[in-house]
């Protein structure tokens, strides 16, 4: 059994897109998000939690019905994915120890309460890193996750665009041949985005979040695009990880100060538009960072498998 992350962390993730369309607003005809006040593009926080589930789900490579982890061990599952049933989910942890689910009721005894909700971390990854609410039907319990992160905001304004698209094969015979149909295609022509993030030892001990499970996360933040390419994402790319671990549980310094520590600055002329990563440059004011915090910068994090 490996031990819940006794330190706390944060940590600012930059990734950047070229011709593509990192977060589609489904309420905007699939645009690229932006704030409407300022022009910058947003990735939401939900959208990056996705692609780190995909990451996990894919490296683990454990399927809902495989063994389940035995209480203090560790499995690698995803709750949260396409189609999934949640409360079929949740009936695991009932059957795992033989018992009776009430609807949306927990167990009467406080030890099955602990028993169902520990299941549930036990064996999903996102349930640990993110927590969940697991209340509706068969219930789980609440759990806060150690991990939360925030809205992705892009350095510099972007410009949402749409091109259209014609294709040339038919649907059916009876179509006709010259039939054309017409698409749109939403992209902005390139974008650098910076992510903020924590990581709660507090909330780790709750959910036994460790060492393990958060190798692996900022292994995800750093490969979460290589394997989710896509036609509709153009080239998207983790670029830069910078880590901030404070040498106690609870911290030694509030977040937006080590945040405040990196700058992005502009290598080209304000009236140009950025097209590269290489048109910027990421620095970290290291005579800024508190007693009792250190930084590590990451470009790349090889895969473990």
């Amino acid at each position: 059994m490996s031990n819940p992350i006794e330190n706390r962390y944060d940590f600012v993730l930059f990734c950047d897109i070229k011709n593509g369309n990192p977060n589609g607003d489904p309420d905007a005809g699939n645009l690229p998000r932006i704030d409407p006040e300022t022009s910058r593009g947003i990735i939401s926080d939900v959208c990056i939690k996705r692609k780190i589930r995909n990451y996990i789900d894919y490296v683990k490579d454990q399927a809902i019905d495989d063994p389940d982890a035995d209480e203090g061990e560790l499995g690698y599952k995803i709750y949260v994915q396409e189609g999934a049933v949640l409360n079929d989910r949740n009936s695991k942890a009932y059957v795992h120890y033989g018992l009776t689910a009430v609807d949306k009721k927990l167990p009467k005894e406080v030890e099955n309460q602990r028993k169902v909700t520990q299941f549930m971390c036990d064996n999903f990854y996102d349930i640990r890193a993110f927590g969940a609410v697991m209340t509706t039907g068969t219930n789980c319990g609440q759990v806060r996750g150690p991990v939360q992160i925030c809205f992705g905001e892009s350095i510099d304004p972007v410009v949402p665009l749409e091109m259209s698209i014609t294709r040339m094969a038919a649907t059916n015979k009876s179509e006709d041949k010259d039939n054309k149909t017409m698409g749109r295609k939403q992209y902005v022509p390139y974008g650098l985005y910076r992510i903020e993030g924590f990581i709660s030892a507090s909330l780790a001990e709750r959910t036994g979040f460790c060492q393990e499970d958060l190798d692996l996360l900022f292994e995800a933040l750093m490969n979460m695009f290589e394997i989710d390419r896509s036609a509709s994402r153009g080239l998207m790319s983790s670029r830069r990880l910078i880590l901030f671990k404070h040498e106690s549980k609870l911290g030694n310094a509030p977040s937006y100060m080590l945040f405040d520590t990196v700058t992005v600055k502009r290598l080209i002329p304000e009236d140009q538009e950025a097209r590269h990563f290489e048109d910027y440059v990421i620095d970290v004011d290291k005579t800024k960072i508190p007693e009792g915090v250190a930084v590590q910068m990451f470009d790349y994090i090889k895969p473990s498998c």
